[in-house]
């Protein structure tokens, strides 16, 4: 479901009522936590977390126009959903985050390749996003990036 907002502001004015505070949190959460050097912005109808043209001018190999994207943030039909591509090629962040999981909520991780689904807004493991956050920074994102997703020459 991606949403037609030109802003993160109307992005979330748009959202659901039971769904707006959630929001509001993990958008503040990761606001708090992420590294600087990332950019908030709409990203694929999303609330992306992104790598700006200004620091790594070759944008998103799929489509260079964009910015490099690393965390998306989205209001699902059934969830809202938590994309982070750093878990996706971190095999270790990975681990990290299935183990750590179960000590912050009794929800049962939901998840795919970089997608955490919460459908429960009252189990969102907040304090363990806002650690997910601080994880990576924008120069170890850029590095992994290049090493799994760039053809090398």
């Amino acid at each position: 479901m991606q949403s037609k907002a030109a802003t993160v502001d109307a992005y979330m004015e748009e959202l659901p009522e039971d769904r707006k505070e959630a929001m509001k949190k993990l958008r503040a959460v990761i606001l708090e936590n992420i590294p600087d050097g990332f950019q908030e912005t709409m990203s694929y109808g999303m609330i992306g977390y992104v790598v700006p043209h200004s620091t790594y001018p070759a944008g998103y190999h799929c489509t260079p126009a964009l910015p490099l994207p690393f965390t998306n943030l989205a209001s699902q039909k059934n969830n809202i959903a938590l994309y982070h591509m750093g878990i996706y090629g971190s095999p270790e962040l990975l681990a990290w985050f299935q183990e750590e999981y179960p000590k912050h909520t009794k929800a049962k991780l939901d998840m795919g390749k970089s997608c955490m689904r919460f459908k429960k807004m009252d189990q969102i493991p907040y304090d363990l996003i806002a650690e997910l956050m601080r994880k990576m920074t924008v120069q170890q994102w850029i590095d992994q990036y290049e090493s799994l997703y760039l053809k090398r020459k």
